[in-house]
């Protein structure tokens, strides 16, 4: 059976600019899942038990991690004795350079004067609307981005939450692997003075505890100019 010579080592995946936008986005999620700071939080005041992000906290975040977002209102409409906003928080990835989005959906019931019912449109409050309209579009905003992570609130309110620490590393290469690709190089050059050079560098390198993963990917670079 014929074998294909042709299959990438391990390290020519590490070198490609996709594996490393790849490693950088795996980063990037891992801090969109960090837990909000405690102090961040406000106690919802009619909700026992139940915490919440202030719209100014999320707007800063976007801004802050984002840089460039906007807001599109993508309906507003009536139900029950409620406004309703449904939004797309488009956002620019920080990564990759492009654009993307998250949708929303928010609701604000509309005041009624004190005593009547929730329904009883003759009671409804002459502001009504222009309160409620801005409350459902800021509600909309919130539970577009908590998609996004739950720095931005997507596990507050959960008694079971996953940890996405891991995601930082994962695909980070590891030394061994880097240190045996340089191995199988060096059996195959044929530059006596390069070989001398890598090797020197390495024993220098971890003499003083500075041979970093970035320094590996150094040295296996110099064998493929």
């Amino acid at each position: 059976m014929e074998t294909n010579s042709n299959l990438p080592a391990i390290i020519d995946l590490y070198d490609d600019e996709s594996m490393v936008k790849l490693d950088e986005m795996s980063k990037f999620n891992a801090l969109l899942n960090q837990r909000p700071k405690e102090n961040w939080l406000r106690k919802h005041p009619n909700v026992d038990n139940y915490k919440y992000i202030p719209i100014e906290r999320v707007e800063y975040l976007m801004t802050r991690i984002f840089i460039r977002w906007k807001v599109e209102i993508k309906s507003v409409f009536q139900l029950a004795n409620s406004v309703v906003v449904t939004v797309r928080v488009h956002y620019r990835d920080p990564i990759s350079g492009t654009w993307d989005w998250t949708d929303g959906v928010g609701a604000a019931p509309l005041q009624t004067a004190k005593g009547a019912g929730a329904i009883d449109w003759n009671q409804i409050k002459s502001a009504a609307v222009q309160m409620g309209a801005p409350a459902a579009e800021t509600f909309a905003i919130k539970d577009a981005v908590e998609k996004l992570g739950k720095l931005f609130g997507k596990d507050i309110n959960r008694k079971e939450e996953i940890i996405y620490d891991g995601l930082a590393n994962s695909f980070e290469p590891k030394r061994e692997d880097l240190k045996k690709e340089i191995e199988d190089l060096m059996q195959f050059c044929q530059d006596e003075e390069l070989r001398t050079e890598v090797v020197e560098a390495i024993m220098d390198a971890e003499a003083k505890k500075k041979d970093t993963i970035e320094f590996y990917l150094t040295q296996i670079a110099k064998f493929k100019k």
